[in-house]
């Protein structure tokens, strides 16, 4: 526990200094963790050695989607990156015998998932109202996941996804939706005034957020539970990789977004 705590602090005040101190390392930190989660997830599916022939389709797509996103290139040369991305995993593993197969669809996975979502939050950290989008994904995700544990703990009696994710039950899940409605109010009062953001649209923002990021979490045990894996590395004592951190996010910052966007106050 000792461990998993310092890990935790130490992330937060990394990832809370990249975030805040400019654009410029706000995208390289984004970046950088997409980087991570994508060798993780393509070492899950093809194993160590056969990432490592073909990881490095996704780190040029997801270095080459931050420079376009971070200049404000038009979307048709984003789209044009991913298309050719997509062609060299496949002819990676037209072409060769030993990517073929296995080392292909793993390829072609990891470019899906995570780094289709890591693409989104590189042009929102890029935009003028990242700061809502993020507090409002990542508040929610937080406060969800602390509350579902102890709500799973003490009321858990109905498994949620038994063949997914044995411990998650109904009653956690939905101890942690409620509980992401605070983050909804922490945002408003932090944000009002600077953004025309109302509560309501906060707390229902805060907790369509935070299912996105239970359905996010319980995708990634999906994967880890096909290929009978616990965590997809150990790169951070006590948490699991990259990947473990960031399962939620990548579809609750996302759906904060298209929140906030179809209320049209962004």
């Amino acid at each position: 526990m000792k461990k998993r705590v310092i890990s935790a602090v130490v992330m937060l005040c990394v990832a809370g200094v990249c975030v805040f101190l400019s654009p410029v390392t706000r995208v390289l930190f984004i970046a950088a963790a997409a980087v991570l989660a994508g060798h993780e997830m393509c070492a899950a599916l093809a194993g160590a050695q056969l990432a490592r022939r073909v990881a490095w389709i996704g780190y040029v797509f997801i270095l080459g989607q931050a420079a376009l996103s971070y200049f404000g290139i038009p979307i048709i040369y984003r789209v044009a990156l991913g298309f050719a991305a997509l062609m060299a995993a496949t002819a990676a593993g037209v072409f060769s015998a030993e990517v073929r197969g296995k080392g292909t669809v793993a390829a072609l996975s990891m470019l899906v998932y995570p780094l289709l979502p890591f693409t989104l939050l590189l042009d929102m950290a890029a935009m003028d109202c990242w700061k809502p989008v993020f507090a409002l994904g990542c508040f929610s995700t937080w406060l969800c996941d602390s509350f579902a544990l102890f709500g799973g703990k003490r009321f858990g009696r109905h498994k949620a996804a038994p063949e997914v994710s044995p411990n998650k039950t109904v009653e956690g899940c939905v101890c942690g939706a409620v509980a992401s409605l605070a983050a909804g109010v922490i945002v408003y009062y932090l944000f009002r005034g600077a953004h025309p953001l109302s509560l309501w649209l906060c707390l229902l923002t805060a907790l369509v957020a935070s299912t996105a990021g239970q359905l996010g979490d319980l995708a990634a045990s999906l994967i880890k539970r096909m290929v009978g894996i616990k965590d997809y590395s150990n790169l951070i004592p006590g948490h699991g990789g990259a990947m473990d951190r960031v399962d939620s996010l990548l579809f609750a910052i996302p759906t904060a977004y298209f929140c906030l966007f179809l209320a049209g106050v962004i």
